[in-house]
C-alpha cells in the first residue's frame, strides 16, 4: 500500500510517500521552515510526483498529532482530514515523538524532547520502543529523566538547556518511514486528537470597559 506520511507537530516540515510492502519512503521532504501551511501542500504533491505517482494511488494517510503548537498541529491535521474525506481514505493519527524514537532504533532507553516555546519542551520516554511515560510538557529543568538513558534526541539549539545525562545525545527528526511504522493501519482509524497539551497562546481579548459617556438605556419590552 502507497501512504502519504505528513508531520508538522516541530519546525521540520515532514512530508513522504512510503511503501508498506518494503516500508522506506519512496520519496521524501525534511525541511526546517515556519511555513508548514504554504509548503505542505506543494510538499505532497512533489513527492507524489517523485514518486511517479499521483493522490488517486494513496491507500491511506498518516498524520503525526504532536505534540506539538496549536498552529502547527492544526496545519497538518487538517490538511490530511480534507485530503482522506477528498479521497476516500483511511486517515491514522500518531503520536510524532513516537515515529522519533523508532527513527532512534527503537532499542534501549529513549527520552524525545522537541521545543514547545515559552521555556518549555515536550517530552516522552522510550524503552525498546515502547512509550513508557508521557508526552508531557515542562520547563527543561524539570524534566522526569531516567538514571540509564541510552540516547536523548533534542533539537540542536535546546542542546545546552536540556543537560541529561546519556550516552548518545543526537537530534531525530519524525521521518515519513517512521510515522508509518508505529501507525496501526490495519485498525479501524479513529477521530484525530491532537496532543495541545496546553491552552493555545492566542486567548479572547477581554471586553473594553464600557464608555462613561454612553448612558444606559432601558428599551423596555418593545411592541406587541
Amino acid at each position: 500500500m502507497i501512504v502519504l506520511a505528513l508531520d508538522t507537530a516541530t519546525a521540520d516540515l515532514i512530508v513522504g510517500v512510503v511503501d508498506t510492502d518494503s516500508g522506506r519512503a519512496l520519496a521524501e521532504t525534511v525541511r526546517r521552515t515556519r511555513a508548514h501551511n504554504e509548503e505542505l501542500i506543494p510538499a505532497a504533491s512533489r513527492a507524489l510526483e517523485s514518486a511517479g505517482l499521483g493522490f488517486p494511488d494513496l491507500g491511506a494517510i498518516v498524520v503525526g498529532c504532536g505534540p506539538g503548537p496549536f498552529t502547527g498541529l492544526r496545519v497538518g491535521m487538517a490538511t490530511a482530514q480534507a485530503l482522506g474525506q477528498a479521497l476516500g481514505i483511511a486517515v491514522h493519527g500518531v503520536v510524532t515523538h513516537d515515529a522519533v524514537a523508532a527513527e532512534l532504533g527503537g532499542q534501549g532507553s529513549a527520552l524525545v524532547v522537541s521545543d514547545a516555546r515559552r521555556r518549555e519542551v515536550y517530552w516522552a520516554r522510550y524503552h525498546d520502543g515502547v512509550r513508557v511515560d508521557g508526552p508531557g510538557v515542562c520547563a527543561p529543568a524539570d524534566l522526569p529523566v531516567p538514571e540509564d538513558v541510552d540516547v536523548v534526541s533534542v533539537p540542536e539549539h535546546l542542546a545546552e538547556e536540556v543537560r541529561v545525562p546519556a550516552r548518545r545525545v543526537t537530534y531525530a527528526a519524525p521521518r515519513a518511514a517512521a510515522l508509518v511504522a508505529v501507525a496501526d493501519l490495519a485498525a479501524e482509524p479513529g477521530p484525530l486528537v491532537p496532543y495541545y497539551l496546553r491552552r493555545p497562546d492566542a486567548v479572547p481579548p477581554a471586553a473594553a470597559p464600557k464608555s462613561p459617556a454612553i448612558p444606559d438605556v432601558d428599551l423596555g419590552e418593545g411592541p406587541r
